[in-house]
C-alpha cells in the first residue's frame, strides 16, 4: 500500500533524522597543501595557464607557481617544496577554479523533505562552497548552521545568512518604527543581510536606510503585491544591494502603463496564474536599447547594483518536459522533493494547472528579452552573479546551479564571464572578495577540481558529467567535480553524490517508492 502525499509531507522531517550515514569530513586542512600541475582559470577573467603549482598554508594561498610550458617535460626543481606534515594532491592535467558562489541558495525545507545534509552534499559535490541563504531559516538557525560551517564541523559550504524581512513580527511590519527596530534586532541575531519581498514604500525606505547604517546586505523579489508602488529602481535608490529573479525590473521599464496586464479573472492565490501572466511581462516592457530601457540600465549600473537573474528555476516554464525529465531525478531527488514538484494548489511554483504550448512559447519569448538586458547589463560593467534558487519547479540542488552556468551562456556570456559571474563577482556582492572569489595569494583556499575543461563544456561539470564518445566507439561520461576544495580540506566531489544517493535509495526502499511521471499510474 503506498502512503498518502500528506504522509510524504508531514512524517519525512522525522524519517530523514533516522538516517546513520557516515561522518565523512573530508581530508584535511593541513598545515601546507600543494595542488600541482593545474591549469587554472583564476575567475577574474584573465584566461587559463598551466601547468601551475598552488601553495596553502593553513588556509592561505601562498604561491602560484608556474612549472613549465605546455608539450615541454616539468622541471621538478622549479616546483614548490612539501615540508613536514603537508601534503601534495597531484592534479596534473585537471583545470582548477575559484569555489563557486550561490547567491540564491535555499537550505531545504520542511515542506520539500529536505534536509540541510542532502542540500549541502549537493552544492559541495557540485564546487559551491559559498552560500547566500535568502530567507527560509530563521536568523538563530542560520547562525547555527554557518558556525558549524566555519568550523568545518559538517560539510557545508560557507554561509551568508539573509533573513526574510518582518520573520518572527506576529503582525507584521506595520510603522516605519518598528521597520528600523526588526532590522536592528536583525543584525543583532548575526544575520548578514535581509531579504525583502516588498512593502509599503515608506516601510521599505526606513528598513533599507537602517540596514545601509549597520552596512549589512539586502535582496529583493518585488512581490507584485507591492511592485505596482515599488519596482526595483526604488529599491536600488533606497539601498538595495541586490535583484532577485526580474520581478520588478519590467515594472520600472514600462513607458505606456503603470501596473502589469492582468487578466480581470486573475488570482494571485492560483500559482497558474502568477507565473503563466508572469511569461507575458517583459514583453510589456520598454523596448531593448530605447532610451527609457537604456536609461533605467544606466541608472542601476552607476548605483552599483547586482542582478541575480537565477535564469533556471523559470526554465520548465518554457520546457516542462525537459526539466521534469532531467536525467539526476531518479538517483538524486528526494521522493518527498518529487511529489513537492508534482502539480498542486499548495506547493509554491508547482503550478502545472494547465500548462501547455501556449505559456512555454510566451515564457521563450520572456527569456530571449529578459537575457538581453541581463547580458547587456553584463556588458556595460554592471555586476551579474548566479543563483539557483533550487528546492522548487523541478530543479535539484547543486545540479540547477550548473545549470545557471548554462544559462548565463545563452544570454551570451563569455566561458570566462560565466566563471566571473559564479565566483569573483558573487565575492564582490558580499564584500568578500578580498577572501574568495578569485586564486590570488592572500586569499582562502576554496577551489573546484574537475578533469574535463569547463570552458569546452559546462555539462562536465554536473555531478553526472557529460556524455562523450571515445575515439574507440565507448560512450563514457566525462567529467563531474572530481575535488571541491573548502577552507583547505579536501572533499572527495563524487562520494558526497554517492552519499546523497545512499540518502535517496534508502528513502525509496522505505516507501516502496518509484519514480513516476505525474499522472502515470503503477
Amino acid at each position: 500500500m503506498k502512503p498518502t502525499k500528506l504522509f510524504f509531507l508531514f512524517s519525512f522531517v522525522f524519517i530523514f533524522n533516522s538516517f546513520s550515514q557516515e561522518n565523512y569530513l573530508g581530508e584535511g586542512p593541513f598545515n601546507q597543501l600543494i595542488i600541482k600541475g593545474v591549469m587554472l582559470i583564476n575567475g577574474d577573467g584573465s584566461p587559463p595557464r598551466g601547468p601551475i603549482d598552488i601553495v596553502v598554508e593553513n588556509n592561505k594561498i601562498v604561491k602560484i607557481q608556474v612549472i613549465g610550458y605546455p608539450g615541454v617535460s616539468i622541471n621538478e626543481n622549479r616546483r614548490p617544496k612539501l615540508i613536514e606534515g603537508g601534503k601534495e594532491l597531484d592534479a596534473s592535467g585537471m583545470y582548477l577554479l575559484p569555489g563557486f558562489i550561490d547567491m540564491h541558495g535555499h537550505i531545504g525545507g520542511n515542506a520539500q523533505g529536505a534536509d540541510p545534509e542532502y542540500v549541502f552534499k549537493l552544492w559541495m559535490a557540485h564546487g559551491i562552497t559559498t552560500v547566500r541563504q535568502p530567507s527560509g531559516k530563521s536568523a538563530k538557525e542560520l547562525l547555527e548552521l554557518k558556525n558549524k560551517s566555519n568550523a568545518n564541523e559538517i560539510v557545508a559550504p560557507r554561509i551568508f545568512g539573509y533573513t526574510g524581512f518582518g520573520s518572527g513580527a506576529e503582525n507584521g511590519i506595520n510603522t516605519t518604527e518598528e521597520a528600523r527596530a526588526w532590522v536592528r534586532e536583525n543584525a543583532e541575531k548575526g544575520a548578514d543581510g535581509i531579504k525583502f519581498f516588498g512593502a509599503e514604500p515608506e516601510i521599505m525606505t526606513a528598513a533599507l536606510d537602517e540596514n545601509k547604517k549597520l552596512g549589512l546586505g539586502s535582496a529583493c523579489h518585488h512581490a507584485q503585491l507591492s511592485v505596482a508602488r515599488w519596482n526595483v529602481l526604488h529599491s536600488a535608490r533606497a539601498g538595495l544591494t541586490s535583484m532577485e529573479h526580474w520581478y520588478g525590473l519590467p515594472e520600472a521599464l514600462f513607458e505606456d502603463r503603470t501596473i502589469q496586464n492582468y487578466p480581470l479573472d486573475y488570482n494571485y492565490q492560483n500559482e497558474q496564474h502568477r507565473f503563466e501572466e508572469a511569461g507575458k511581462l517583459w514583453a510589456q516592457a520598454a523596448k531593448p536599447y530605447s532610451e527609457h530601457w537604456n536609461n533605467v540600465m544606466n541608472e542601476l549600473i552607476d548605483l552599483d547594483f547586482t542582478l541575480d537573474p537565477t535564469f533556471n528555476i523559470y526554465e520548465a516554464s518554457r520546457d516542462l518536459h525537459k526539466a521534469r525529465r532531467a536525467e539526476w531525478h531518479e538517483d538524486y531527488t528526494l521522493p518527498s522533493l518529487w511529489k513537492f514538484y508534482e502539480p498542486s494548489k499548495i506547493s509554491h511554483g508547482s503550478y502545472w494547472h494547465d500548462w501547455g504550448t501556449e505559456q512555454e512559447v510566451a515564457w521563450k519569448k520572456n527569456y530571449q528579452l529578459w537575457m538581453t538586458f541581463i547580458n547587456e547589463y553584463k556588458n556595460r560593467g554592471g555586476r551579474v552573479t548566479a543563483g539557483s534558487d533550487s528546492g522548487f519547479i523541478y530543479q535539484l540542488y547543486g545540479f540547477a546551479y550548473i545549470r545557471e552556468l548554462e544559462l548565463l551562456r545563452e544570454a551570451g556570456f563569455h566561458p570566462l564571464e560565466v566563471i566571473r559571474a559564479a565566483t569573483l563577482n558573487g565575492a564582490e556582492a558580499l564584500k568578500w572578495d578580498d577572501k574568495i572569489g578569485s586564486i590570488q595569494v592572500g586569499k582562502l583556499a576554496d577551489f573546484v577540481i574537475v578533469d574535463e575543461n569547463p570552458l569546452k563544456n559546462l555539462k562536465v561539470l554536473y555531478g553526472t558529467g557529460a556524455v562523450k564518445l571515445t575515439e574507440d566507439n565507448e560512450v563514457i561520461r566525462a567529467g563531474g567535480v572530481k575535488f571541491t576544495v573548502k577552507d583547505g580540506i579536501i572533499y572527495d566531489a563524487k562520494r558526497l553524490l554517492s552519499d546523497v544517493k545512499k540518502m535517496v535509495d534508502s528513502e525509496k526502499e522505505k516507501l516502496d517508492w518509484d519514480l513516476k511521471q505525474p499522472g502515470v499510474k503503477k
